[in-house]
């Protein structure tokens, strides 16, 4: 069966460059602008994954990683992606739950390289 991962990011382009590089590898993809849409997406039906960008508006993606661990635990998987590179970032999105940290941009490789560390492929 197809796994399904919600894709979110405030950036429309960088949302379809990731939806192709993911249905490109049989993944179901659902979209979301920020993190307050990626919560409602998920209350209706929780992903396999979830791409998460980290700067935002309405609720960041360290926001909405928190309101997610805390409703539904250590499921789904959360890879963040973004542009910010100190450690800091790193280890808060570690600490509160993420998988794994891709930098952007990213490529097909680097994508789905990631997402086989974590077990989704």
């Amino acid at each position: 069966m197809a796994k399904t991962c919600l894709v979110v990011d405030d950036s429309r382009v960088v949302r379809k460059v990731a939806r192709r590089i993911l249905e490109s590898h049989d993944f179901i993809v659902r979209e979301a602008g920020d993190g307050a849409e990626a919560l409602l997406a998920c209350q209706e039906s929780l992903p396999d994954c979830v791409l998460l960008d980290w700067n935002m508006p309405v609720m960041n993606g360290l926001e909405f990683l928190k309101a997610l661990r805390a409703k539904f635990g250590e499921k789904p998987p959360v890879l963040f992606c973004t542009t910010e590179t100190e450690m800091s970032y790193v280890e808060q999105a570690i600490e509160f739950g993420a998988q794994e940290f891709i930098m952007k941009p990213f490529d097909d490789e680097i994508l789905m390289g990631k997402f086989a560390q974590v077990g989704l492929l």
